[in-house]
C-alpha cells in the first residue's frame, strides 16, 4: 500500500493534508475553532454576496443550455440508451444530493422563517416561510450540481476523458503538477462537505434517540453512530453503483415517500396544496431579486451569513462529488434531459416536502395558541413534530433509520467518487481507493464532531457552518474559470457540429 501512495502524488497529496488537517484538530481543538471562526468572518465579509452572485449566474446558465440547440447535444453516442430508468436515477441523485438534510430542516426551517421573517413582506408569514426555504433548497442547489454533472458528463462521455477535475481543463493548462494541485483543491472542498453532512446527521439522529428514549445520550453515542453509518457506506462503495448505490437509494426514497403520504394524510390536503403552488409561484418570480439580496429582499449580513451564505457554502463543497456522481449515472442523457431533470425534478419534490411539514407545523402552533420554540431544536425537531401524530414512536424509529440511509447513500456516493479521483479518474475504481477513502473519511469527521464540542457554546452545525463558509470559496473561484472553459469547448463542438453533415448529436 505504501508503494501504491509513492505513485500516486493526488492520493498521497490529499491524504496528507487530510491527515495532517485531522491530527491538528484532534491536538489543537479550540484554537482551531477560534481560527476558523475569524477566518469565516472575513470571508463573510469581503465575499459572502459573491456565493450569492454565482447562484444565481449558475440558474440562468443551465436554463439557457438546457433551452438552446446546445441542449441536444448527448452524453454519449448518438444512438445510446440511458443506463438507468428515470426512477433509479432520481432515486440516486436525490438520495446523493439532498437526502438526510430534507429531515434535518423539515420542521426546524418553515417554523424558523415563520417566527423570524426574513424581511418585511406583504405575503403572509406562512408562505414568505415557505418561499424563503425553497429559495436556499431549489434551484441553486441543483444548479451548482447540475453544472458539474454537465461538464464532467461532456468531458466523460463526449470527449472521452478521465472522471477528474482537471481533465475539464488539461488543454488550457497543461502542467500536470497544476493540475494535481486543482483535483487536490477538489478532493479537500469534497471531503470537507461530507464530513459536515455526516456530523450534523449523526448529531440529528443522537437526538432522535435521546428524544425517544428520554434518556442524554452524549458524544460518544455520537461517535458510534459514526462508526456505524461509515461501515455501511463502506460496504454500499464496495458493492458499487448497481449492486449498493442504487438500490439502498431506492429503499430511501420509497420509505421517505410513505412518510410523507402519511403526514399529508394527517394534515388538511387543500391547505398543503394551496401553499405549495402559491409558494412555488412566488418563488419564480421573486427568484432574481432573491438571489440578489437588492431592495426589500435583503434580509441583512447576519441573516445572509447565518443562512444562505451558509447552504450555498454548503452546495459548493458537495458539487463536485454529487455532480461527478450524477455525470456517472446520466450516459446517454441529452444536456437538455440533464439539467431540466436536475432543474426542475428534486426541487419540486423539495418544495413539497416542506410544504407538507411546514404547513402541518404552522397549524400545530395555530391550535396551540402561543409558540414556545418547540420546533426550534435543529437535531430534535422532527422528532417532536411527530410526537403530535397517532404511531409517533413508529414514525420517529422510521426518521432514525431514514437519517440513516441517506448519510450512507451520500457517503457511499461520495467514497465511489472520491476513489474515481485518486484510482487515476476510473470510472469503476479499485475497492483498495474505496477503503482509504471510507476509512479517512470517518477520522475527518470524528475531527469535526471533536471540533464541534470545543466550547460549550459551539455545536457540530455552527463548526460546519464556519468551515464550509472558508473551503469552498477557494473551489467557487476555480469553478468560474472551469465554466468559461467549457462554454468555449461546447460552443466550438456545436459550431463544428452545425457544419457537418449529421443532423443531430
Amino acid at each position: 500500500m505504501l508503494n501504491s501512495y509513492r505513485k500516486n502524488p493526488l492520493l498521497s497529496i490529499s491524504i496528507g493534508i487530510l491527515s495532517i488537517s485531522t491530527l491538528i484538530v484532534f491536538v489543537a481543538t479550540k484554537a482551531t475553532y477560534n481560527i476558523i471562526e475569524m477566518t469565516s468572518i472575513w470571508v463573510r465579509n469581503h465575499f459572502g454576496y459573491f456565493y450569492l452572485y454565482l447562484g444565481l449566474g449558475c440558474v440562468l446558465l443551465l436554463l439557457a443550455i438546457a433551452l438552446s440547440p446546445l441542449g441536444k447535444i448527448k452524453l454519449g453516442k448518438k444512438n445510446e440508451k440511458p443506463e438507468f430508468t428515470i426512477w433509479a436515477w432520481t432515486a440516486m441523485l436525490y438520495s446523493a444530493g439532498m437526502g438526510a438534510g430534507i429531515l434535518l430542516r423539515a420542521v426546524q426551517e418553515p417554523t424558523y422563517m415563520q417566527q423570524n421573517p426574513p424581511y418585511l413582506s406583504d405575503l403572509s408569514p406562512e408562505i414568505l416561510a415557505l418561499e424563503f426555504t425553497f429559495y436556499q433548497w431549489g434551484f441553486t442547489a441543483w444548479a451548482f450540481y447540475g453544472l458539474f454533472a454537465m461538464i464532467i458528463g461532456y468531458y466523460l462521455f463526449v470527449k472521452k476523458k478521465k472522471v477528474l477535475i482537471s481533465s475539464t481543463i488539461e488543454d488550457i493548462i497543461p502542467n500536470k503538477t497544476a493540475r494535481t494541485g486543482i483535483d487536490v483543491l477538489t478532493i479537500m472542498t469534497t471531503v470537507f462537505g461530507l464530513v459536515a453532512a455526516i456530523g450534523l446527521g449523526t448529531t440529528q439522529i443522537n437526538g432522535g434517540l435521546n428524544y425517544i428514549s428520554s434518556s442524554n445520550f452524549g458524544l460518544m453515542a455520537t461517535l458510534l453512530l459514526t462508526t456505524i453509518i461509515s461501515a455501511l457506506a463502506f460496504y454500499s462503495a464496495w458493492k458499487g453503483v448497481n449492486k449498493g448505490i442504487q438500490v439502498l437509494s431506492k429503499v430511501n426514497i420509497l420509505i421517505t415517500l410513505a412518510v410523507l403520504l402519511f403526514t399529508l394524510m394527517q394534515s388538511n390536503i387543500p391547505k398543503v396544496v394551496t401553499n405549495f403552488i402559491t409558494a412555488t409561484f412566488q418563488y419564480i418570480i421573486d427568484f432574481i431579486p432573491l438571489s440578489l439580496a437588492i431592495g426589500s429582499y435583503d434580509p441583512g449580513i447576519a441573516f445572509l451569513t447565518d443562512w444562505t451564505f451558509y447552504y450555498w457554502a454548503f452546495w459548493l463543497a458537495w458539487a463536485p462529488f454529487t455532480g461527478i456522481f450524477i455525470a456517472r449515472i446520466s450516459k446517454g442523457r441529452s444536456l437538455r434531459q440533464l439539467l431540466l431533470g436536475v432543474l426542475v425534478i428534486p426541487s419540486l419534490g423539495t418544495f413539497f416536502w416542506f410544504s407538507v411539514f411546514g404547513t402541518s407545523a404552522f397549524q400545530l402552533i395555530e391550535g396551540w395558541g402561543s409558540y414556545k420554540g418547540e420546533f426550534d431544536g435543529v437535531f430534535s425537531s422532527i422528532f417532536m413534530f411527530f410526537g403530535n401524530y397517532p404511531f409517533a414512536t413508529v414514525l420517529n424509529i422510521t426518521t432514525i433509520v431514514l437519517l440513516i440511509g441517506f448519510l450512507v447513500t451520500s457517503v457511499d456516493s461520495a467514497v465511489f467518487v472520491l476513489s474515481m479521483f485518486s484510482d487515476n479518474g476510473k470510472k469503476e475504481p479499485s475497492k483498495k481507493h474505496r477503503l482509504i477513502w471510507s476509512l479517512f473519511i470517518f477520522l475527518a469527521t470524528i475531527a469535526l464532531i471533536l471540533l464541534g464540542n470545543a466550547k460549550p457554546e459551539v455545536d457540530t452545525l455552527i463548526a460546519a457552518q464556519k468551515l464550509l463558509i472558508i473551503t469552498s470559496l477557494p473551489f467557487a473561484f476555480f469553478m468560474v474559470f472551469m465554466t468559461f472553459v467549457f462554454l468555449k469547448e461546447l460552443l466550438g463542438h456545436h459550431r463544428n457540429y452545425s457544419l457537418g453533415p449529421k443532423k443531430e448529436v
